[in-house]
């Protein structure tokens, strides 16, 4: 596979700027600070950096809300901050990709601005307007992800706009052939400048159902909590209608002809739909994204049964696509947290690397995953996530997920000489990078020696994946590759207790990875409390 695209079974880090490391004092993250930390990511063992949005924003959203496709907010540094990060990057062997938020923009937009101010001017259709029903109602019953109706009235036009998230994030009208090709122009302006790569957002709500037809309602017993709130009223209806149309392959198609142009480029698709697996392997087909993924490892569900049943159900599904794996990321709860709960340890952190590792796809890891991070508790006071202070208290929002890197076990944990956009938990000071980097049983050397092991797989970075029918809590699949086989087996049990299974066949195990080993014995596997076993069939 030396010939293999160099994306397909890579290991992406993900760098929330505002979190990663403040160089300035203001509080906030910067991209002079991935570049000062750009060695301590390449020591990680990592092929790519993912970098959320750094473009002008008024930060109603913490810059998913775009006020400037084509700019660095003066917040995170310059575009010449920009180009030095990429060319220490690629110095160091590691590839960049950087969010796109394609489907709406902030209200603070020059094109919004001009679109609201009149029905005539030349952006006018370049949003989603519609007129009031006759009582002045909204348009149809379509609801915001962050809570409440989906249309927002601004006078100036005397019309509703929609906005799928935030009432400052309009979404742009894709089906304006001239709003697509604005957007395209953005993307190649990043890919001018070397980009490696495209993590898109929301990709499946470029467009919208243009005769705006209500979405039906959703029976009580399917009610889900969408994405983050298990509260929100999201749940209460099929989002048949707001998102995920048709027409959007045919962007796709237009978005993928493009990178093209760009040998190298890669496009990852972030999807969340009625069937998000469904929509992973359709957006993935020939002449699409490269990539996709869902939010289906990125719930409370640590069972066997979910991992297997969610794995299986995409490989059925995905004829020509190719996975991308996430346990964490900015917008979910942390995943030593989420899966630890009572006992968060370094050997469960590396555990869970391991396991998403080991899935056939690539993978994305969110920063502070590789310190064993838990979540932390933000304080209401403290609070800066809309969608958090919104749903207070029964769901506290995304702030416990980015709080700021600890780098040392300094008063702000080495992260700024300020005072710091959110607080630095106490506990996380004492996973602090400084603290970890010569303690061999910590969560940082773990990672690094499972990433390091794992470079060393063929089979699990490129190898098909079979899974075996076993009880849980253990999880047992093979990877095949190139004439070779290799066993993976997780012991996934809340408890600390031993699982064992038979297990046809004459393995021999493969070391080096550092985890919690099982062993063979008369036909019988033994596998410790969260031990996992990796084994080459004689």
């Amino acid at each position: 596979m030396s010939d293999a695209p160099w994306w397909r079974g890579a290991v992406t880090y993900q760098i929330y700027p505002r979190s990663f490391l403040d160089t300035n004092g203001d509080g906030v993250g910067d991209l002079p600070g991935i570049i000062e930390k750009l060695d301590y990511v390449a020591s990680l063992g990592v092929d790519a950096i993912w970098i959320s949005p750094f473009f002008k924003s008024p930060m109603a959203d913490y810059g998913y809300d775009i006020a400037d496709y084509c700019d660095v907010d003066p917040m995170f540094g310059t575009l010449e901050d920009f180009d030095r990060l990429l060319a220490k990057a690629h110095g160091l062997g590691i590839r960049v990709m950087i969010d796109q938020v394609l489907s709406h923009t902030s209200v603070d937009h020059a094109w919004f601005q001009q679109s609201r101010a009149s029905r005539d001017n030349p952006k006018a259709d370049w949003y989603v307007w519609a007129d009031a029903n006759d009582d002045g109602t909204p348009p149809n019953n379509w609801l915001s992800i962050f809570g409440g109706g989906a249309w927002q009235w601004e006078p100036r036009r005397g019309q509703y706009f929609l906005h799928n998230f935030l009432a400052s994030q309009p979404d742009l009208n894709f089906h304006n052939p001239a709003v697509r090709a604005a957007i395209l122009d953005c993307v190649r302006f990043w890919l001018e400048r070397g980009v490696d790569g495209l993590r898109l957002d929301a990709i499946n709500f470029c467009f919208h159902d243009a005769q705006l037809r209500d979405n039906p309602p959703k029976p009580k017993d399917q009610r889900v909590g969408r994405g983050f709130s298990p509260d929100n009223p999201y749940a209460f209806q099929y989002h048949w209608y707001n998102n995920t149309q048709p027409e959007n392959l045919d962007f796709l198609a237009e978005l993928r002809a493009l990178l093209d142009r760009y040998p190298g480029t890669v496009a990852l698709g972030e999807i969340s739909s009625e069937d998000s697996l469904a929509t992973m392997a359709e957006y993935t087909e020939a002449g699409r994204l490269h990539m996709g993924y869902s939010f289906e490892l990125l719930t409370d569900d640590f069972s066997a049964a979910h991992i297997r049943g969610t794995v299986q159900q995409l490989e059925a599904q995905m004829r020509e696509g190719w996975p991308c794996w996430a346990i964490s990321n900015h917008d979910v709860e942390r995943v030593l947290s989420r899966w630890g709960r009572a006992r968060p340890t370094a050997a469960l952190a590396n555990l869970f690397t391991a396991l998403v590792c080991s899935l056939r796809g690539s993978v994305c890891i969110y920063q502070g995953e590789e310190l064993g991070l838990t979540e932390a508790q933000v304080p209401f006071e403290s609070l800066k996530d809309p969608y958090g202070i919104a749903f207070w208290p029964q769901f506290k929002g995304r702030d416990g997920c980015r709080t700021p890197i600890p780098w040392n076990d300094d008063a702000h944990a080495g992260f700024t000489h300020g005072e710091p956009w959110l607080p630095v938990p106490e506990e996380h000071r004492t996973l602090a990078v400084a603290q970890q980097e010569d303690d061999p049983a910590s969560a940082l050397q773990g990672f690094r020696r499972v990433l390091r092991w794992r470079k060393e797989q063929p089979t699990l970075r490129w190898g098909d994946i079979h899974f075996l029918d076993t009880p849980e809590p253990v999880l047992a699949f093979t990877r095949s590759h190139a004439g070779e086989t290799v066993l993976v087996a997780f012991n996934l049990a809340a408890s600390p207790s031993e699982a064992e299974l038979s297990l046809d066949g004459h393995w021999h195990a493969i070391d080096g990875h550092g985890l919690a080993e099982g062993s063979f014995a008369a036909g019988r596997l033994r596998l410790p409390a969260h031990g996992v076993v990796f084994a080459r069939q004689a």
